[in-house]
């Protein structure tokens, strides 16, 4: 390990960083997970949120007892308040780095929102600028709110054809647990699971309970209940490598998926 240490820091500064040699010496360095007991969830605005007290409240209540066995992370989507936000930017002509800026204020609403619904249980809502206290929350009372906007904002990745972010709070959340190393991801949808068409506006689609990524591009399933560009990240993450989508509305289901049964959609990398 030591020599390899040595390799990387001579290749630092002797190469360009986008240099092949440095690169491969750089994921050739120790693999550090700083979270590996931790289960990321991603609580859907429009299919969770949006829905208000009736489907909230069993959702939370299942949250609070469930982090006596397991250390979660709770991401936040931003909903049908950004769907709006969105379209009227997008007709303003403005650009996908000020619509990203937008989403995140709507994700961070929502993250307020839980965070104040969990307060009386100790579990606290952090910012960006409050991640480094994760570890200390999670150690303390085993749960901790975030927004799962990613803080692209004006620097969010362009793409042809449309100004809308193409990495959102599925893509956000996704993020923390890999880089984090985290134990799993689980994406709390309004749906079963991933479907052979989008169920809320096709007829009769079928359910796909294991699907790899490759599948998911082959069957060009873009209307997909998950963001398609997490498909790209799941491929170059290096700890989080499937992806698991549950119906939040069931009541027991994010129990289930957390002991490590299959419940719902599983997506692999591989």
């Amino acid at each position: 390990m030591e020599s390899i240490t040595k390799e990387l820091e001579e290749l630092l500064m002797q190469r360009s960083l986008s240099d092949e040699q440095l690169l491969e010496a750089a994921s050739n360095a120790a693999d550090y997970r700083i979270l590996p007991d931790v289960s990321v969830i991603k609580v859907g605005g429009q299919s969770m949120i949006d829905r208000g007290r009736s489907a909230v409240y069993p959702l939370l209540e299942e949250i609070v007892a469930v982090r006596k066995q397991h250390k979660l992370l709770i991401g936040t989507g931003a909903g049908s308040r950004a769907r709006h936000l969105y379209s009227i930017s997008a007709g303003l002509g403005l650009p996908a780095g000020l619509l990203s800026q937008l989403g995140s204020s709507v994700a961070e609403q929502n993250a307020s929102m839980l965070g104040q619904l969990l307060a009386k249980h100790g579990i606290p809502y952090v910012d960006g600028a409050g991640i480094p206290s994760v570890p200390l929350a999670l150690a303390e009372v085993n749960a901790v709110i975030f927004s799962g906007m990613p803080p692209y904002r004006l620097w969010m990745h362009q793409t042809s054809g449309s100004v809308i972010p193409p990495y959102r709070t599925d893509a956000g959340c996704f993020l923390v647990a890999e880089q984090f190393g985290c134990k799993q991801m689980i994406f709390v949808k309004d749906e079963d699971g991933l479907f052979t068409a989008n169920p809320k506006t096709a007829k009769n689609p079928t359910f796909i309970p294991k699907i790899s990524v490759n599948e998911m591009k082959e069957k060009n399933l873009h209307d997909s209940i998950l963001e398609f560009p997490v498909l790209d990240l799941m491929q170059s993450a290096q700890h989080v490598r499937e992806v698991q989508i549950i119906n939040g509305l069931v009541a027991g289901n994010l129990t289930r998926a957390l002991a490590g049964e299959h419940v719902g959609t599983i997506i692999t990398a591989d």
